[in-house]
């Protein structure tokens, strides 16, 4: 699928595409790319978005996921509806935007996914238990990390779900930026992506 906007089959938008709000996370392009790879999505995938920011993994996986549902779960009703109207931009139509808080309001939602990615939260591990609970076998969940204390917890929250084919990779980018006269090369910010899938 694809939309007028972007009419690619491949991901991988440019940032500057998305409408954006001041300080909040906007997954750069390259950091989208890989966390699309690890989630291994189908056509008809059914994908939960916990902690969705501004939308862009959404946006993105709705355009893959053709005959799929992506649900995009944000407490807050700006960014909610920022994520509502970058589907809009992209004629994505097949992303529902769930405003609330996790891991309390997953149970009302309607969809059990195959595939979740968890980008934030202050309870992560309580985050990903309870969505853990309502995969298949084989589903996946892939989760980023920004600093040392989030990477410890979502290790040990695979070890304590007894996750298989278990995958951490560590991400550093730099871009190409004109500085002044000059060209020059400037970091975006590191992250690690972790992701496994569940036994039975």
């Amino acid at each position: 699928m694809t939309s007028k906007l972007w009419s690619y089959v491949t991901p991988g938008i440019p940032d500057d595409l998305f409408d954006n709000l001041p300080g909040i996370p906007l997954s750069p392009r390259e950091i989208r790319l890989q966390l699309l790879s690890q989630l291994r999505l189908k056509s008809d995938s059914v994908l939960w978005d916990i902690g969705a920011g501004t939308g862009t993994i959404p946006v993105e996986a709705g355009l893959l996921c053709s005959q799929g549902k992506i649900v995009a779960v944000e407490r807050d009703e700006e960014v909610a509806n920022l994520i509502r109207r970058n589907c809009e931009r992209f004629e994505v139509q097949n992303v529902e935007v769930i405003e609330g808080s996790a891991p309390e309001c997953l149970h009302d939602l309607k969809a059990a996914p195959d595939r979740v990615c968890i980008e934030g939260g202050r309870a992560i591990s309580e985050i990903m238990q309870a969505a853990w609970s309502y995969l298949p076998a084989s589903g996946r969940v892939v989760a980023t990390a920004a600093n040392l204390e989030s990477l410890y917890t979502i290790s040990q929250s695979f070890a304590q779900l007894r996750a298989v084919n278990i995958e951490v990779v560590q991400s550093s980018v730099n871009r190409l930026e004109m500085r002044g006269f000059s060209q020059a090369f400037a970091a975006v910010d590191p992250i690690f992506i972790l992701s496994g899938e569940k036994l039975d």
